[in-house]
């Protein structure tokens, strides 16, 4: 037997019928209610077998801590228990129907590998815009290299942690018995966007406020009462002084860097051995530093590809529509010729190089952006040597290095000066529009601080990311467990505002008080629940606990597009026109703009 069961805005309390008994299976349709919160069109389908089962004490004391509202005491508020009595049948129903799944939902990253058989249909290889963007205008097309035209196995982060954790103990004197003591990169502990702090060693999530909404020492996580002492009771620092302390960790290579620092300081504490976390945080940095810079790591994966890169299957035809479109092609990478070399050579072929307009290694980004004298260099195929003629012009199919944008410019006769600014400065021209302050322009990067934010704040170039994570989460979104959880805490602040609505403008006494705070601790408590099905402690890459996430708001901020992978552009044309989901911001915006989808709702099934 299936039902359709409405949950509505709470404001009446006629506004849905729930059984206690039927499980919920979240499947149809999600708009929005007045306040902001989804109006969800569950799907309920009875199971029979689950409930003719009991469910043994431990299983009955969990989903009373998870399901179990607040009652108020005054018999006065007669409309308030009537919602707490309404959203516990709620919650409890949704909570059988996650327990009843079959599948589980806690997953890394690697359950989530992109399908290439995926149709435009699928979040999973989507392009996602914060901006408009026509691509029929852009005439240049920019490429990072790591993590942007080649991917790696989680290998290489296990290779990188290993390296620098060897570094420590024979460069830095740390203790012999880590090696020994199993540690490894656990790919389940971090994930990009987050901070360390150089004082304490912290591991720290940041808000979009810069505020830390999660902290970890070692492997455990900081209390709230320290977060509050530590940062002035605000949980953030005054800029100067988080600019001084704080050093982010965005790219995807940073995600070995923050595990090792937690993996150290865990180390330290379970040996019970003194140590300053200043003086641990910069030994290792300095430790994963050299690791990058020595090339030791870069010369094992150049050796082994199949092993470390990922396959590319659709890479060469997505370049090959931006180039048959007429677009210029820019290959722009921080690593050295030979190391991009083995890696294009196994995700394209041998004749990568005569795609690219041109071809930068050992780029040195962010300051290939933001130096303006830096000539380049020509290299050596067949040795790999930098040659010591001057470069006027950039060919296609060659290979050069260093060098900067403005340079770059000039080499490629990029822009046409007007004639009525010839005897203008050069200096002023570059940043005046005889220049690459130009939109026509997409560089496509991982890395959001060395890739984009100089290319779109200071150039007005458009800028696209990719994001992995994004991909991972669509999947896990779509799990039982996780929308369920979703649902329970939109329907749970949803509850809160309509309680607070009946509890009227007054003074609060001890009991409304109670209430909302019990009903704040399990919005708590299933934001956690959330956290452990995405599979790190830390939670979304894109949300610090109920706020967006620093990383979230730079990716708004800076990047005009963003997507899982390269090979999402295989689905759209080189014309194509992206348009934002939703440009709005403001609550009451979203507000306004429900209002009446809300209202046709609430008649059809009233």
């Amino acid at each position: 037997m299936r039902l359709i069961i409405i949950i509505a805005c709470l404001a009446t309390a006629d506004a849905f019928v729930l059984s206690a008994r039927t499980p919920l299976i979240i499947a149809t349709k999600r708009t929005t209610s007045p306040h902001n919160t989804p109006l969800i069109i569950l799907a309920s389908t009875q199971d029979s077998h689950a409930h003719d089962e009991e469910w043994d004490t431990e299983a009955q004391m969990q989903m009373a801590k998870f399901s179990t509202l607040p009652r108020h005491e005054s018999s006065d508020q007669v409309e308030v228990n009537q919602v707490l009595i309404k959203m516990e049948k709620a919650i409890q129903d949704l909570y059988m129907a996650s327990a009843n799944s079959s599948s589980s939902c806690k997953h890394t990253h690697e359950d989530w590998k992109v399908d290439n058989s995926y149709s435009l249909g699928s979040d999973s290889e989507k392009v996602f815009a914060n901006t408009y963007v026509d691509l029929g205008k852009v005439d240049t097309v920019g490429f990072d290299y790591d993590y942007t035209l080649v991917t790696y196995t989680d290998e290489l982060l296990d290779l990188i942690y290993d390296m620098a954790l060897k570094r420590l103990v024979k460069d830095f004197i740390y203790p012999d018995e880590m090696l020994t003591s199993n540690m490894k990169f656990d790919p389940q502990f971090s994930v990009r966007g987050l901070a360390v702090d150089r004082e304490n060693g912290w591991i720290c999530h940041l808000s979009y406020t810069h505020s830390v909404a999660v902290a970890y020492e070692g492997r455990q996580k900081v209390s709230r009462e320290r977060l509050m002492k530590e940062y002035s009771g605000k949980r953030a620092l005054k800029p100067t002084e988080r600019k001084k302390r704080l050093k982010p960790l965005n790219d995807l290579f940073s995600m070995a860097e923050c595990c090792l620092i937690a993996d150290v300081v865990q180390f330290f504490h379970d040996s019970n051995i003194p140590f300053c976390p200043k003086n641990a945080v910069v030994d290792i940095l300095k430790a994963i530093g050299a690791t990058h810079i020595s090339g030791d790591f870069h010369r094992l994966v150049a050796e082994n590809p199949e092993q470390y890169f990922e396959p590319r299957p659709y890479l060469k035809e997505v370049l090959q529509s931006l180039k048959d479109s007429g677009k210029r092609l820019l290959f722009v990478s921080n690593s050295p010729f030979w190391y991009v070399d083995a890696g294009m050579n196994y995700v394209i072929g041998e004749k990568w190089k005569d795609m690219w307009d041109a071809c930068i290694v050992s780029a040195g980004k962010p300051r290939f952006y933001t130096e303006s004298t830096r000539p380049f260099r020509e290299v050596s195929q067949s040795t790999g040597r930098i040659k010591f003629k001057q470069v006027k012009t950039i060919e296609p199919g060659e290979v050069y290095s260093e060098g900067c944008l403005k340079e770059l410019t000039k080499c490629l006769d990029w822009f046409s000066v007007p004639s009525s600014r010839k005897d203008e400065d050069e200096d002023e021209l570059f940043t005046q529009g005889g220049s690459p302050v130009n939109p026509t322009v997409l560089y496509i990067g991982d890395s959001l601080f060395a890739d984009l934010v100089d290319a779109k704040r200071d150039f007005g170039w458009t800028t696209a990311a990719v994001t992995p994570e994004v991909g991972w989460e669509f999947e896990l979104a779509e799990k039982v467990q996780f929308d369920n959880a979703q649902t329970v805490i939109d329907l749970l602040l949803e509850s809160l505002r309509t309680i607070q609505d009946k509890l009227g403008p007054g003074v609060r006494t001890e009991a409304d008080i109670e209430v909302i705070d019990k009903l704040e601790r399990l919005v708590s408590l299933w934001r956690e629940e959330q956290n452990t099905l995405l599979g790190n402690p830390f939670g979304s890459v894109f949300r610090a606990k109920y706020q967006p996430s620093l990383f979230a708001h730079s990716l708004r901020r800076y990047c005009d597009l963003y997507m899982p992978n390269i090979s999402a552009l295989r689905h759209y044309s080189p014309q194509h026109r992206f348009y934002p989901q939703d440009a709005r911001l403001l609550s009451h915006e979203l507000q306004r703009g429900n209002l009446a989808e809300f209202d046709d709702i609430m008649e059809r099934y009233e």
